[in-house]
């Protein structure tokens, strides 16, 4: 199968059971620094940066399996999804659909950034691979 173009590295969402002491871990230790931080009311999600590597920070204190559907498992110390970017969300919704499965979406996320949409889908072994289109860091205008 011929590789899909305009597809890039983007991040891993990371589960954490305390975001503030993460996000200092990876500042200090490893130099990144914050990104974005999406305000979901009695929650947030950290996104952190260093040069083209991200990662996104999720709050977790569940043990659970991840319900049917979810952006991937929710336990601390764990890897949420593997996630890249594209300038073509809805090409890549065509040649996927039918073809792999779908875990979650694809949704819309124009409350906190116009223009940025997301699919997530799994691979053979069931590891949640989002791509998504959109996604601009705190302050960016491109």
């Amino acid at each position: 199968m011929a590789e899909a173009t305009g597809l890039r590295w983007s991040h891993v969402g990371l589960n954490c059971s305390d975001l503030d002491r993460t996000e200092e871990f990876y500042r200090t230790w490893f130099g990144f620094e914050r990104a974005r931080v999406v305000d979901l009311g009695d929650d947030r999600i950290v996104f952190l940066r260093k040069g083209p590597a991200y990662l996104e920070l999720f709050h977790s204190t569940s043990a659970a399996a991840p319900a049917a559907g979810a952006d991937g498992p929710q336990q601390p110390g764990t890897i949420r999804h593997l996630a890249f970017q594209t300038d073509d969300i809805d090409g890549f919704l065509a040649k996927a659909e039918g073809v792999l499965p779908f875990s979650l979406g694809p949704l819309e996320f124009d409350d906190f950034i116009e223009g940025w949409k997301t699919v997530w889908v799994t691979d053979p072994d069931g590891v949640v691979v989002e791509v998504s289109q959109g996604y601009q860091d705190a302050g960016s205008t491109a």
